[in-house]
Protein backbone atom coordinates (compact mmCIF):
# COMPACT_ATOMS: atom_id res chain seq x y z
CA UNK A 1 0.00 0.00 0.00
CA UNK A 2 3.07 2.37 0.25
CA UNK A 3 3.43 4.90 -2.28
CA UNK A 4 6.95 3.09 -4.58
CA UNK A 5 9.08 6.15 -5.43
CA UNK A 6 12.85 4.51 -7.03
CA UNK A 7 15.60 6.81 -5.66
CA UNK A 8 15.78 8.98 -9.02
CA UNK A 9 11.72 9.49 -8.92
CA UNK A 10 12.91 11.00 -5.20
CA UNK A 11 16.04 12.98 -6.63
CA UNK A 12 13.70 14.15 -9.37
CA UNK A 13 11.06 15.55 -6.95
CA UNK A 14 13.11 17.53 -4.89
CA UNK A 15 14.80 18.97 -8.52
CA UNK A 16 11.26 19.74 -9.38
CA UNK A 17 10.25 21.75 -5.58
CA UNK A 18 13.85 23.33 -6.12
CA UNK A 19 12.26 25.09 -9.13
CA UNK A 20 9.09 26.10 -8.12
CA UNK A 21 10.37 27.79 -4.71
CA UNK A 22 13.76 29.37 -6.70
CA UNK A 23 11.22 30.77 -9.69
CA UNK A 24 9.03 32.46 -6.22
CA UNK A 25 12.61 33.68 -5.13
CA UNK A 26 12.87 35.36 -8.47
CA UNK A 27 9.55 36.95 -8.12
CA UNK A 28 8.18 34.59 -10.73
CA UNK A 29 5.36 31.69 -10.61
CA UNK A 30 6.20 28.64 -10.26
CA UNK A 31 7.38 27.33 -14.09
CA UNK A 32 4.27 24.63 -15.97
CA UNK A 33 6.26 21.57 -16.24
CA UNK A 34 4.82 19.35 -19.35
CA UNK A 35 4.44 15.90 -18.46
CA UNK A 36 6.22 14.37 -21.59
CA UNK A 37 9.54 15.59 -20.16
CA UNK A 38 8.90 13.91 -16.98
CA UNK A 39 9.74 10.30 -15.77
CA UNK A 40 6.90 7.67 -16.43
CA UNK A 41 6.37 7.13 -12.62
CA UNK A 42 5.33 11.43 -11.74
CA UNK A 43 3.19 11.30 -14.55
CA UNK A 44 0.63 9.56 -12.61
CA UNK A 45 -1.98 11.95 -10.53
CA UNK A 46 -1.30 12.08 -6.45
CA UNK A 47 -1.86 13.41 -3.82
CA UNK A 48 0.86 15.01 -2.30
CA UNK A 49 2.06 17.89 0.13
CA UNK A 50 5.50 19.90 0.18
CA UNK A 51 6.64 21.25 3.58
CA UNK A 52 9.43 24.21 4.36
CA UNK A 53 11.11 24.17 7.51
CA UNK A 54 13.95 27.05 7.94
CA UNK A 55 15.94 26.49 11.22
CA UNK A 56 13.94 22.94 12.61
CA UNK A 57 10.63 26.19 12.19
CA UNK A 58 7.74 25.88 9.78
CA UNK A 59 7.92 27.92 6.75
CA UNK A 60 5.07 26.32 4.91
CA UNK A 61 3.03 23.31 4.16
CA UNK A 62 0.30 23.16 1.42
CA UNK A 63 -0.93 19.67 -0.14
CA UNK A 64 -4.02 18.13 -1.07
CA UNK A 65 -5.04 14.37 -0.54
CA UNK A 66 -7.01 14.70 -4.06
CA UNK A 67 -5.05 14.32 -7.09
CA UNK A 68 -4.80 17.36 -9.18
CA UNK A 69 -2.46 16.81 -11.56
CA UNK A 70 0.73 14.35 -12.50
CA UNK A 71 3.20 14.17 -9.39
CA UNK A 72 5.94 15.76 -11.08
CA UNK A 73 3.24 18.86 -12.22
CA UNK A 74 2.31 19.23 -8.52
CA UNK A 75 5.26 19.38 -6.99
CA UNK A 76 6.59 22.48 -8.70
CA UNK A 77 3.55 24.39 -7.91
CA UNK A 78 2.70 23.06 -4.26
CA UNK A 79 6.66 24.17 -3.21
CA UNK A 80 5.81 27.87 -4.77
CA UNK A 81 2.40 27.70 -2.65
CA UNK A 82 4.44 26.71 0.59
CA UNK A 83 7.54 28.95 0.34
CA UNK A 84 4.99 31.79 -0.37
CA UNK A 85 1.50 31.78 -0.32
CA UNK A 86 1.08 29.11 3.23
CA UNK A 87 -1.58 32.30 4.78
CA UNK A 88 -0.39 31.17 8.00
CA UNK A 89 3.27 31.89 7.72
CA UNK A 90 5.49 34.62 6.00
CA UNK A 91 6.73 33.97 2.36
CA UNK A 92 10.07 32.56 2.49
CA UNK A 93 13.25 34.53 1.96
CA UNK A 94 16.51 34.02 -0.32
CA UNK A 95 18.39 34.56 2.96
CA UNK A 96 16.49 31.65 4.53
CA UNK A 97 16.21 29.65 1.53
CA UNK A 98 19.99 27.90 1.85
CA UNK A 99 19.34 26.82 5.78
CA UNK A 100 15.88 25.41 4.42
CA UNK A 101 14.76 21.93 4.80
CA UNK A 102 12.25 20.34 2.24
CA UNK A 103 9.74 17.45 3.19
CA UNK A 104 8.17 15.96 0.14
CA UNK A 105 4.85 13.76 1.03
CA UNK A 106 3.66 11.57 -1.64
CA UNK A 107 -0.04 9.84 -0.94
CA UNK A 108 -1.52 6.89 -2.43
CA UNK A 109 -4.94 6.78 -3.56
CA UNK A 110 -7.62 7.14 -0.69
CA UNK A 111 -9.34 4.04 0.40
CA UNK A 112 -13.24 4.36 1.39
CA UNK A 113 -13.47 3.51 5.68
CA UNK A 114 -16.34 2.13 7.49
CA UNK A 115 -17.72 5.18 9.28
CA UNK A 116 -21.07 4.06 11.08
CA UNK A 117 -19.71 5.42 13.97
CA UNK A 118 -15.94 6.24 15.41
CA UNK A 119 -15.79 3.09 16.99
CA UNK A 120 -16.50 1.43 13.49
CA UNK A 121 -14.17 3.70 11.82
CA UNK A 122 -10.91 3.43 14.60
CA UNK A 123 -11.36 -0.61 14.57
CA UNK A 124 -10.44 -0.13 10.65
CA UNK A 125 -7.68 1.99 10.82
CA UNK A 126 -4.10 0.99 11.17
CA UNK A 127 -2.64 3.45 13.40
CA UNK A 128 0.54 4.71 13.24
CA UNK A 129 0.60 4.78 9.85
CA UNK A 130 -2.84 5.79 7.84
CA UNK A 131 -4.05 9.17 6.78
CA UNK A 132 -7.89 10.07 7.62
CA UNK A 133 -9.65 12.27 5.77
CA UNK A 134 -13.48 12.63 7.03
CA UNK A 135 -15.94 14.21 5.25
CA UNK A 136 -19.73 15.36 6.80
CA UNK A 137 -21.45 17.48 4.17
CA UNK A 138 -19.79 20.45 3.64
CA UNK A 139 -17.09 19.77 6.68
CA UNK A 140 -13.87 18.21 5.69
CA UNK A 141 -10.63 17.82 7.25
CA UNK A 142 -7.47 15.00 7.19
CA UNK A 143 -4.36 14.10 9.21
CA UNK A 144 -1.62 13.05 7.78
CA UNK A 145 0.14 10.13 8.41
CA UNK A 146 3.01 11.96 10.50
CA UNK A 147 0.14 13.28 12.65
CA UNK A 148 0.28 10.01 14.72
CA UNK A 149 3.64 11.34 16.08
CA UNK A 150 2.16 14.17 17.61
CA UNK A 151 -1.78 12.20 18.82
CA UNK A 152 -0.63 8.96 19.26
CA UNK A 153 -3.92 7.58 20.71
CA UNK A 154 -6.76 6.89 18.40
CA UNK A 155 -9.66 8.49 19.46
CA UNK A 156 -7.52 11.80 20.44
CA UNK A 157 -6.52 11.34 16.93
CA UNK A 158 -9.84 11.17 15.85
CA UNK A 159 -11.55 13.69 17.63
CA UNK A 160 -8.53 16.71 16.93
CA UNK A 161 -9.75 15.46 13.25
CA UNK A 162 -13.54 16.11 14.10
CA UNK A 163 -12.40 19.81 15.35
CA UNK A 164 -10.18 20.65 12.11
CA UNK A 165 -13.38 19.88 10.82
CA UNK A 166 -15.60 22.17 12.62
CA UNK A 167 -17.80 19.69 13.60
CA UNK A 168 -18.24 18.70 17.51
CA UNK A 169 -15.73 16.10 18.89
CA UNK A 170 -17.72 12.82 19.64
CA UNK A 171 -20.55 13.73 17.88
CA UNK A 172 -21.08 11.69 14.99
CA UNK A 173 -22.89 12.75 11.94
CA UNK A 174 -25.28 10.23 10.27
CA UNK A 175 -23.72 11.43 6.90
CA UNK A 176 -20.20 10.87 7.90
CA UNK A 177 -17.84 9.53 5.59
CA UNK A 178 -14.10 8.65 5.49
CA UNK A 179 -11.13 7.51 3.69
CA UNK A 180 -7.67 6.59 4.60
CA UNK A 181 -3.86 6.93 2.53
CA UNK A 182 -0.70 6.06 3.12
CA UNK A 183 2.30 8.59 2.34
CA UNK A 184 5.96 7.79 1.16
CA UNK A 185 7.47 10.93 3.33
CA UNK A 186 10.95 12.53 2.08
CA UNK A 187 13.00 15.08 3.57
CA UNK A 188 16.43 17.03 2.00
CA UNK A 189 18.33 20.35 2.85
CA UNK A 190 18.04 23.24 -0.32
CA UNK A 191 21.29 22.78 -0.36
CA UNK A 192 21.95 19.29 -0.83
CA UNK A 193 19.40 19.23 -3.90
CA UNK A 194 20.77 18.47 -6.88
CA UNK A 195 18.61 20.89 -9.59
CA UNK A 196 19.80 19.17 -12.69
CA UNK A 197 17.85 15.80 -11.48
CA UNK A 198 14.85 17.53 -13.22
CA UNK A 199 15.57 17.50 -16.41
Amino acid sequence: MEPSLSPDDVDALFALADLGVRAGLAGQRAPHVDPETLLPSLREPRGAFVTIEVDGELNGCIGSVVPVAPLGVAIPELAWKAAFADPRLPALTAEEYPSAELKLSVLTALEPLPAGSEAELLANVEVGKDGVLIRSGAANATFIPAMWAKLPDPLTFLRHLEAKAGLRPGHWPADMEAWRYRSSDHRRRAVDIDSRSAA
